[in-house]
């Protein structure tokens, strides 16, 4: 079903970014709840939705009460897209966005999250912003998949922890967040239950897989420069480098509740995600 032939109502939800690591997730909690209608929206979903193809946007937003709003990198289409989905009568947005977004000093990280918060703080709607860490699934869906599975995970951090979270949890709080009251004007900070450092997280996961993988401590100069060897474009390797800096400055590294002010729960630890995962053959050489 494309975006020209899906009718909304008011009781909509849009799911922005629906076959990411937290969109699918949502769709998928969201759809098991019941009660409302969602709209599964991205480039190849169930609707057609681009940030970057405008003529996308009204038909996915029609009818659509509550938007779940994943930035693009780019913020240049952020504001527009926000003022849209106010007129068509989005009166809620639920806006993913990063730990640490209110202490970022305009490097190249967090560019559209940041966009997309002012744009929504301004709308007049309500909103609930979800800041959240590092996710699990960035050790096995992408960002350091191929490196662990090579054997050697470098990176430019240091002993600076930080809690990771399970894409699960934050799911399970957008969920709540859009279908129950009481989270309007807050800033959720979502944080796993403990801080780990890259070397420990590394452990944990070579442990779980059963074979030798290392961390490796590297320079930010030179990790650039191993980004850029590997065909990363020069603005993509500079944004990743510009949020390793915000995590050696320690702005990511708070343990928070808010997962358990949401959801009445701790959220998910490392070393069972791991275990499960391993269990796949996911990090197998």
């Amino acid at each position: 079903m494309t975006s020209q032939s899906t009718h909304g109502t008011s009781s909509d939800i849009l799911v922005l970014g629906a076959t990411g690591k937290t969109g699918r997730r949502l769709v998928a909690r969201l759809r098991d709840k019941g009660g409302v209608h969602v709209r599964a929206a991205s480039r190849s979903g169930e609707v057609t939705f681009d940030w970057t193809v405008p003529d996308t946007w009204e038909p996915a937003l029609a009818g659509a009460g509550a938007v779940y709003l994943v930035a693009p990198e780019d913020p240049a289409p952020v504001g527009e897209f926000v003022r849209q989905a106010t007129v068509s009568g989005t009166h809620r947005f639920v806006v993913l966005s990063g730990h640490g977004m209110e202490k970022a000093d305009g490097g190249a990280f967090g560019l559209g999250m940041a966009a997309a918060e002012e744009a929504v703080r301004a709308s007049g709607a309500e909103w609930t912003f979800l800041r959240a860490n590092n996710f699990f699934q960035n050790f096995d869906e992408d960002l350091w998949l191929a490196p662990l599975r090579a054997g050697r995970l470098g990176l430019p951090i240091g002993d600076v922890p930080e809690p990771f979270i399970d894409a699960d949890d934050v799911a399970a709080v957008a969920a709540a967040v859009l279908t129950e009251p009481g989270h309007a004007g807050r800033a959720y900070v979502l944080s796993g239950p403990r801080g780990l450092t890259f070397a420990e997280a590394t452990r944990t996961i070579a442990e779980a897989a059963g074979r030798p993988i290392r961390y490796e401590e590297l320079t930010p100069a030179a990790y650039r420069a191993e980004l850029l060897a590997e065909g990363w474009p020069e603005a993509a390797a500079d944004e990743i480098g510009s949020l390793f800096d915000m995590i050696r400055a320690g702005h990511l590294a708070e343990v928070t509740e808010d997962v358990r002010r949401v959801l009445g729960r701790e959220p998910a630890e490392l070393e069972p995600w791991a275990h499960r995962v391993a269990a796949r053959g996911t990090w197998a050489a």
